[in-house]
């Protein structure tokens, strides 16, 4: 069985990437916007080699995506929280996670470790506006208890170039 539901088991100890594969990644980070033929010419390499790269690399789940970034505070949603829930064990966590995901502002829901059962990054449009969003939540049959709070600043935001950076030196060792 696969430790990540996303890769198959076999692919687990091939889930290096190069310099090259580094390289575009980062391109298409900085430069979203741009075709495979510039980056081709941008890295030097056919434009064969980068579009094989390109399906090699999301066949893998390496790629999960081209889509735009998107600011929630851009659309009005000035408050990011975190609330922790403890759930109900008799249905897992699934059935909870499947309700989560039906409220807009909650971005996301990962299952932890520890004295708690879920962490949600929600979002909201004000301190009012999150009390509504966390009685959403407290609503979602199998939650038993949240606890929340609130991010000031986000001195790091969400980033991965920094571990494709790192992948290929990692073979190195």
């Amino acid at each position: 069985m696969s430790i990540c539901p996303r890769i198959p088991q076999e692919c687990l100890y091939i889930m290096t990437i190069d310099q090259l594969d580094a390289r575009l990644i980062a391109l298409l980070a900085a430069e979203p916007k741009l075709g495979v033929l510039e980056c081709s010419r941008r890295l030097g390499v056919a434009r064969g080699t980068v579009q094989a790269r390109l399906d090699r690399l999301a066949a893998r789940g390496v790629i999960t995506g081209y889509g735009p970034d998107i600011d929630p505070a851009a659309l009005g949603y000035d408050v990011t929280a975190f609330v922790t829930l403890q759930i109900r064990q008799v249905s897992g966590h699934d059935p909870v996670a499947d309700q989560l995901a039906g409220i807009p502002q909650v971005l996301e829901v990962h299952t932890i470790t520890g004295g708690d059962d879920m962490h949600c990054r929600v979002v909201a449009r004000s301190n009012a506006d999150l009390q509504r969003v966390i009685d959403l939540i407290v609503d979602v049959h199998g939650v038993v208890r949240t606890s929340s709070v609130i991010a000031l600043d986000t001195p790091v935001p969400y980033r991965v170039l920094p571990l494709v950076a790192d992948v290929p030196r990692q073979g190195k060792s």
